[in-house]
């Protein structure tokens, strides 16, 4: 059962992501966990202003950054000095925050197993380390849904083809850490369409044996 008021906001926000001298264009998926008193934000992408439209004046007590890739982060400073909420972001992952933001620390650290609570919510950080070192994923036992970032999508994992990530890493963080979930959690992705821990979990075999 949801706890009262509480509603999960969906937001695209459009840029482009930058890694390994490329740059790509991208829409991403913004995600806002609240009632209408307050909210948490989880990932910053491209366009404060749109994401602050969405908060419609409530108190935003946090920017949560599933990884740090570009495309995640970008608005995160400007939505924080507007707000006044804190950036929190898997100590992992602050080599690549500090290839997007040299000169702006986040403000606190994402840590495995911690508890964030919003409007009588709870959400509980799963480190799942493979597309990004400091990679997370937020599970939402009472919304029965867990927000997988660049981790895992409909049909496969992350891209790990770049610098800072690795296919086996991210293969385990996805068996071990999400797919031991109930069956009927959806899974709210960074990019594209939602799915379910139960329309996922069959595939796995295929894509090891694929390898991406």
């Amino acid at each position: 059962m949801n706890p009262p008021n509480c509603r999960i906001d969906h937001l695209v926000t459009s840029g482009t992501f930058s890694l390994d001298g490329g740059t790509w264009d991208v829409d991403n998926n913004v995600w806002i966990v609240g009632d209408d008193q307050e909210a948490i934000v989880i990932d910053a992408a491209h366009d404060a202003a749109a994401i602050l439209d969405t908060l419609g004046g409530r108190t935003l007590r946090a920017i949560v950054c599933t990884h740090a890739h570009n495309d995640h982060i970008d608005a995160a400073p400007a939505l924080a000095a507007a707000t006044g909420a804190p950036i929190l972001l898997h100590a992992d992952d602050l080599p690549l925050w500090k290839q997007t933001h040299p000169d702006r620390n986040p403000d606190g650290e994402l840590v495995d197993g911690q508890v964030l609570e919003v409007a009588g919510t709870r959400l509980r950080v799963l480190h799942t380390p493979g597309h990004a070192p400091g990679a997370v994923c937020l599970y939402a036992p009472e919304l029965s849904t867990v927000f997988t970032g660049d981790t895992l999508f409909q049909g496969g994992p992350g891209a790990t083809g770049r610098s800072f990530s690795h296919f086996p890493t991210i293969i385990d963080s996805i068996r071990d850490r999400l797919f031991t979930l109930p069956p009927q959690t959806v899974v709210r992705t960074g990019h594209g369409d939602a799915t379910t821990v139960g329309d996922e979990s069959p595939q796995l075999v295929e894509w090891i044996q694929r390898g991406h």
